[in-house]
């Protein structure tokens, strides 16, 4: 049952003193340090502090932004601890508690999660509401093709995929690249190498 603590600042500029210090009465473990943009869960400490979580331990963290900005990489965060068995808990958000025995936390993950859920599907009524207008006016030129195998992210996600000991959802997670795209690029590679043969 190993204490780990992640602490994080958005930049090189900034101070985690504050940070050690209201996590320094906990007696933790191991300490994850990064000066790096919360935006992306591409950080080297995060995937090194979450591929070395074992079932009871604990991470703690002094507020939920510290560990990730996005509500979506929240829920993946927390998708992915609990089925490690570990916890997360946040000093300042006293409300996480990721134990089966508090019902709290479940509702206000669901809530969360439906919040979440309403605005992708607000943005693709909306999406929707556009292209049906754009055709309406002779505007609409169709989908664009957005990855390529030059496309960064798509390089990366394969690469991360090529690598083993990630899933797939957590390579997406990551690399912001949707599961089909990432299917579709291992499909196609896979076709290149039979024809190949």
């Amino acid at each position: 049952m190993r204490k780990l603590g992640y602490i994080r600042v958005s930049s090189e500029g900034q101070n985690t003193a504050r940070q050690k210090e209201q996590l320094q009465s906990l007696n933790l473990d191991q300490i994850y340090e990064e000066k790096i943009s919360g935006a992306t869960m591409d950080r080297k400490e995060l995937q090194k502090l979450l591929s070395e979580l074992q079932p009871g331990y604990t991470i703690y963290v002094t507020d939920l932004t510290r560990i990730t900005r996005s509500t979506k990489d929240l829920f993946y965060l927390i998708e992915e601890i609990k089925e490690k068995q570990a916890l997360l808990v946040s000093l300042k958000d006293t409300w996480l508690d990721l134990s089966d025995e508090n019902p709290y936390s479940e509702f206000l993950l669901t809530v969360m999660a439906g919040v979440n859920q309403l605005e992708r599907d607000l943005i693709r009524m909306r999406q929707k509401e556009g292209i049906a207008l754009a055709k309406k006016e002779g505007k609409f030129k169709g989908r664009l093709t957005r990855y390529t195998e030059t496309h960064e992210g798509l390089r990366y996600a394969l690469d991360l995929y090529d690598g083993g000991g990630m899933t797939v959802k957590k390579i997406c997670a990551i690399t912001h690249v949707s599961k089909s795209t990432l299917y579709r690029a291992l499909e196609k590679r896979k076709n290149l190498m039979e024809c190949n043969k």
